[in-house]
């Protein structure tokens, strides 16, 4: 089965745990030299974050890729922070899943929910989300958003188009390693308070493997337990 196969490459990982603040953090080392750190909240087990981390080109560490969690954003200069806040109220996309889905939230996107539309495309292995029409600010309930944007398309065309038009394909890399295929009844949105959510029912196999992995990971001694042990599995 195809299930086994993530979850064998879990297991042979070496792995450490700290829990810290309410949190159980815990590094995998794999066998390609890939790293994965993952925080899971003590006493409901839901997974908080998830991030990843190779050798660059060089040989050297890489940076680490936010998958699951709060995007990390890297020090700014003066200016470039000056820049951030001009573009503060650009859409930002993150992952924060629940014990039982997959979920999605993109924050400032002031359109209503019947503008957007949230589609499976099986053949690509991804879901993609697109507004329904160009007229998108007209119908946000900010009509002076349209003006500004047409007074600055000629000098800043990128802002022009996410106002007019917000497009964003993305995969479901969990579906990936256990090599399951995507199901368009699993795939649902809402919005609200200027946010689309967009949530994917976990599949029974998911299911079926976190509950595992889980049972595994509490047996690892945390670092910080008291007899210092940091055991490797």
């Amino acid at each position: 089965m195809a299930v086994p196969s993530w979850l064998e490459r879990l297991r042979a990982a070496s792995k450490t745990a700290l829990v810290q603040d309410g949190k159980r953090k815990v590094h995998y080392l794999f066998e390609d030299g890939k790293e994965m750190a993952e925080e899971y909240d003590v006493k409901t087990s839901q997974l908080v974050s998830r991030k990843w981390r190779e050798k660059n080109t060089l040989g050297g560490t890489g940076k680490w890729q936010v998958e699951v969690g709060e995007p990390t954003s890297p020090l700014l200069g003066a200016l470039e922070s000056e820049l951030i806040k001009e573009s503060s109220s650009n859409p930002v996309f993150m992952r924060k899943d629940t014990l039982s889905s997959f979920q999605w939230r993109i924050r400032n996107l002031p359109y209503p929910k019947e503008v957007y539309s949230v589609s499976v495309e099986k053949e690509q292995r991804c879901c993609v989300i697109q507004t329904t029409n160009k007229k998108s600010c007209a119908r946000a309930e900010e009509p002076q958003l349209t003006a500004v944007c047409l007074l600055l398309s000629n000098f800043h065309s990128q802002l022009f188009q996410t106002c007019l038009r917000y497009y964003k394909k993305f995969s479901i890399p969990d579906l990936d390693r256990y090599q399951l295929p995507l199901d368009a009844a699993a795939l649902s949105f809402t919005h609200a308070n200027n946010t689309l959510i967009i949530t994917y029912q976990k599949p029974k196999e998911i299911l079926a493997a976190e509950e595992q992995l889980q049972k595994e990971l509490k047996k690892i001694k945390a670092a910080n337990s008291g007899d210092g042990d940091c055991k490797t599995q």
